[in-house]
């Protein structure tokens, strides 16, 4: 059998060749270095992304939960305030009611009775029916 010869490249009987093969040989190692690094960046930003989502995720479950607390409030709060407002309408219709038996006693009677006018509370609840006054404390209250 006749031995295999190997074909002659340039590379081996030039040395311009050769340098220009190793420069490529090189090349290729920087770039496969470079695509390593590349696909850990790549991985390592992956990564951060779903850190960061479930965090994101975790946040937006409290947050869900405080506004379901708060409307949970809100509408108790609601509720107690219709209740208020039904009883300041009833009592209101209970005052106009005693206020009429004052004004038929008055008439009839002919004694003039103070009968003081039915404030309407809803029409203007920033200022009180009421009017305002001061508390007073005692010395005795205020000495440490």
């Amino acid at each position: 059998m006749a031995p295999v010869q190997r074909p002659v490249s340039s590379s081996d009987s030039d040395p311009r060749y050769s340098n220009m093969d190793e420069k490529k040989r090189k090349r290729m190692l920087l770039n496969r270095e470079s695509a390593r690094r590349s696909r850990v960046r790549k991985q390592k930003q992956l990564e951060d992304f779903v850190n960061e989502v479930s965090a994101l995720q975790k946040d937006i479950g409290q947050l869900s939960e405080k506004i379901n607390v708060a409307t949970q409030r809100y509408i108790e709060m609601e509720n107690g305030n219709n209740v208020l407002r039904a009883q300041a309408m009833e009592l209101t219709e209970r005052l106009r009611s005693l206020n009429s038996v004052l004004h038929i006693v008055e008439e009839v009677s002919g004694y003039a009775v103070d009968i003081p006018e039915i404030p309407d509370p809803l029409m203007k609840p920033w200022q009180l029916p009421c009017p305002i006054q001061p508390i007073m404390a005692s010395a005795d209250v205020l000495e440490c």
